[in-house]
Protein backbone atom coordinates (compact mmCIF):
# COMPACT_ATOMS: atom_id res chain seq x y z
CA UNK A 1 0.00 0.00 0.00
CA UNK A 2 1.30 3.72 -1.09
CA UNK A 3 1.85 5.82 1.76
CA UNK A 4 -0.20 8.72 -0.02
CA UNK A 5 -3.15 8.93 -1.65
CA UNK A 6 -4.56 7.85 -4.74
CA UNK A 7 -7.74 8.65 -7.36
CA UNK A 8 -9.33 5.31 -5.41
CA UNK A 9 -8.34 5.08 -1.99
CA UNK A 10 -6.73 6.64 0.88
CA UNK A 11 -2.91 6.12 1.70
CA UNK A 12 -1.37 4.35 4.32
CA UNK A 13 -0.54 7.56 6.38
CA UNK A 14 -4.12 9.07 6.07
CA UNK A 15 -5.42 5.91 7.04
CA UNK A 16 -3.30 5.49 10.19
CA UNK A 17 -4.12 8.96 11.34
CA UNK A 18 -7.70 8.63 10.75
CA UNK A 19 -7.67 5.41 12.91
CA UNK A 20 -5.09 6.66 15.73
CA UNK A 21 -7.15 9.79 15.91
CA UNK A 22 -10.71 7.52 16.74
CA UNK A 23 -8.71 5.78 18.83
CA UNK A 24 -7.39 8.74 21.08
CA UNK A 25 -10.73 9.96 20.97
CA UNK A 26 -12.05 7.28 22.21
CA UNK A 27 -9.32 7.20 24.94
CA UNK A 28 -10.34 11.02 26.06
CA UNK A 29 -14.13 10.17 26.18
CA UNK A 30 -12.70 6.86 28.34
CA UNK A 31 -10.95 8.39 30.81
CA UNK A 32 -13.32 11.21 31.39
CA UNK A 33 -16.01 8.89 31.74
CA UNK A 34 -14.34 6.25 33.58
CA UNK A 35 -13.75 8.80 36.47
CA UNK A 36 -16.88 8.89 37.87
CA UNK A 37 -16.15 5.33 39.34
CA UNK A 38 -13.84 6.71 41.61
CA UNK A 39 -14.26 8.58 44.70
CA UNK A 40 -13.00 12.76 44.35
CA UNK A 41 -9.56 12.73 44.97
CA UNK A 42 -8.89 9.19 44.67
CA UNK A 43 -5.69 8.39 43.01
CA UNK A 44 -7.60 6.26 39.91
CA UNK A 45 -9.84 9.13 39.21
CA UNK A 46 -6.83 11.97 39.17
CA UNK A 47 -4.95 9.41 36.95
CA UNK A 48 -7.78 8.92 34.55
CA UNK A 49 -8.36 13.30 34.59
CA UNK A 50 -4.55 13.28 34.13
CA UNK A 51 -4.89 11.08 31.22
CA UNK A 52 -7.72 12.87 29.83
CA UNK A 53 -5.66 15.88 29.51
CA UNK A 54 -2.64 14.29 27.80
CA UNK A 55 -4.56 12.26 25.34
CA UNK A 56 -6.37 15.68 24.97
CA UNK A 57 -3.60 17.49 23.99
CA UNK A 58 -1.74 14.78 21.60
CA UNK A 59 -5.22 15.31 19.47
CA UNK A 60 -4.54 18.65 19.13
CA UNK A 61 -0.78 18.08 18.38
CA UNK A 62 -2.20 15.36 15.69
CA UNK A 63 -4.90 16.54 14.42
CA UNK A 64 -2.81 19.79 12.30
CA UNK A 65 -0.92 16.58 10.90
CA UNK A 66 -3.77 15.05 9.61
CA UNK A 67 -5.27 18.58 8.47
CA UNK A 68 -1.99 18.98 6.39
CA UNK A 69 -2.18 15.45 4.83
CA UNK A 70 -5.65 16.20 3.65
CA UNK A 71 -4.84 19.55 2.15
CA UNK A 72 -2.22 18.15 0.51
CA UNK A 73 -3.41 15.20 -0.94
CA UNK A 74 -6.06 13.43 -3.28
CA UNK A 75 -9.40 13.09 -1.80
CA UNK A 76 -9.92 9.39 -3.33
CA UNK A 77 -13.41 9.51 -5.23
CA UNK A 78 -16.63 7.95 -3.64
CA UNK A 79 -17.97 5.34 -6.47
CA UNK A 80 -20.75 5.85 -7.45
CA UNK A 81 -20.17 9.60 -7.13
CA UNK A 82 -23.29 10.47 -4.36
CA UNK A 83 -25.49 13.17 -4.70
CA UNK A 84 -24.38 17.48 -3.96
CA UNK A 85 -26.51 17.02 -1.05
CA UNK A 86 -24.57 14.34 0.91
CA UNK A 87 -21.13 16.04 -0.49
CA UNK A 88 -22.31 19.07 1.12
CA UNK A 89 -23.54 17.49 4.09
CA UNK A 90 -20.67 15.05 4.26
CA UNK A 91 -18.10 18.54 4.56
CA UNK A 92 -19.71 19.76 6.66
CA UNK A 93 -19.73 17.01 9.20
CA UNK A 94 -15.91 16.76 8.29
CA UNK A 95 -15.67 20.32 9.21
CA UNK A 96 -17.18 19.85 12.25
CA UNK A 97 -15.04 16.87 13.33
CA UNK A 98 -11.62 18.93 12.61
CA UNK A 99 -13.11 22.31 14.86
CA UNK A 100 -13.97 19.56 17.70
CA UNK A 101 -10.22 18.12 17.46
CA UNK A 102 -9.30 21.61 17.82
CA UNK A 103 -11.36 23.36 19.82
CA UNK A 104 -12.02 20.45 22.68
CA UNK A 105 -8.17 20.89 23.70
CA UNK A 106 -7.71 24.43 23.34
CA UNK A 107 -10.97 24.40 25.81
CA UNK A 108 -9.54 22.03 28.43
CA UNK A 109 -5.85 23.75 28.14
CA UNK A 110 -7.85 26.78 29.13
CA UNK A 111 -9.86 25.50 31.53
CA UNK A 112 -6.87 24.47 33.74
CA UNK A 113 -5.37 27.12 33.07
CA UNK A 114 -8.31 29.64 34.65
CA UNK A 115 -8.14 27.26 37.64
CA UNK A 116 -5.13 27.77 38.29
CA UNK A 117 -4.08 23.97 37.62
CA UNK A 118 -0.60 22.72 36.01
CA UNK A 119 -1.14 21.66 32.48
CA UNK A 120 0.70 17.82 32.27
CA UNK A 121 1.85 16.59 28.82
CA UNK A 122 3.70 13.24 29.19
CA UNK A 123 6.14 14.84 32.07
CA UNK A 124 5.91 18.73 30.83
CA UNK A 125 3.83 21.02 32.16
CA UNK A 126 2.16 23.72 29.89
CA UNK A 127 2.49 27.33 30.02
CA UNK A 128 -1.66 28.43 31.09
CA UNK A 129 -3.36 29.97 28.41
CA UNK A 130 -4.73 33.07 30.39
CA UNK A 131 -4.51 33.94 34.32
CA UNK A 132 -6.35 32.21 37.03
CA UNK A 133 -10.18 32.94 37.05
CA UNK A 134 -12.32 30.88 38.70
CA UNK A 135 -15.43 32.60 36.95
CA UNK A 136 -14.15 32.13 33.77
CA UNK A 137 -12.88 28.57 34.55
CA UNK A 138 -16.62 27.72 35.12
CA UNK A 139 -18.01 29.40 31.80
CA UNK A 140 -15.13 27.75 29.60
CA UNK A 141 -15.67 24.14 31.74
CA UNK A 142 -19.93 24.76 30.87
CA UNK A 143 -18.74 25.31 27.03
CA UNK A 144 -16.38 22.31 27.08
CA UNK A 145 -18.57 19.85 28.44
CA UNK A 146 -21.36 21.18 25.77
CA UNK A 147 -18.66 21.06 23.06
CA UNK A 148 -18.05 17.58 24.53
CA UNK A 149 -21.13 16.03 24.77
CA UNK A 150 -22.22 17.12 20.71
CA UNK A 151 -18.93 15.35 20.20
CA UNK A 152 -20.63 12.57 20.92
CA UNK A 153 -23.21 12.68 18.16
CA UNK A 154 -21.35 14.09 15.63
CA UNK A 155 -18.68 10.94 15.59
CA UNK A 156 -21.70 8.42 16.02
CA UNK A 157 -23.19 10.11 13.06
CA UNK A 158 -20.06 10.10 10.99
CA UNK A 159 -19.33 6.08 12.15
CA UNK A 160 -23.25 5.64 11.09
CA UNK A 161 -23.00 7.34 7.68
CA UNK A 162 -19.87 5.43 6.82
CA UNK A 163 -21.97 2.18 7.95
CA UNK A 164 -25.00 3.31 5.54
CA UNK A 165 -22.79 4.07 2.88
CA UNK A 166 -21.07 0.54 2.83
CA UNK A 167 -23.90 -1.67 3.89
CA UNK A 168 -27.12 0.61 2.11
CA UNK A 169 -25.95 2.41 -0.67
CA UNK A 170 -23.35 0.10 -1.04
CA UNK A 171 -20.46 2.54 -2.40
CA UNK A 172 -16.56 2.69 -1.43
CA UNK A 173 -16.71 5.39 1.02
CA UNK A 174 -15.55 2.96 4.03
CA UNK A 175 -13.88 0.59 2.37
CA UNK A 176 -11.75 4.06 1.10
CA UNK A 177 -10.33 4.55 4.55
CA UNK A 178 -10.09 0.51 5.69
CA UNK A 179 -6.19 -1.15 6.07
CA UNK A 180 -5.55 -3.16 2.79
CA UNK A 181 -6.46 -6.79 3.12
CA UNK A 182 -5.13 -8.50 0.08
CA UNK A 183 -4.88 -8.49 -3.19
CA UNK A 184 -8.26 -7.82 -3.79
CA UNK A 185 -8.64 -4.32 -3.28
CA UNK A 186 -7.92 -2.27 -5.53
CA UNK A 187 -5.16 -0.07 -5.55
Amino acid sequence: MHWKNTGHRYGSAMIAMHWLMLLLIVAVYACIELREFYPKGSEPRETLKQWHFMLGLSVFLLVWLRLGLSLTQVTPAIQPGPPPWQRSLSKMVHLALYALMISQPILGWLVLSAEGKSIPFFGLSLPPLVAQDEHLAELIEEIHEVVGTSGYFLVTLHAVAALLHHYVIRDNTLVRMLPRTGPHNPQ
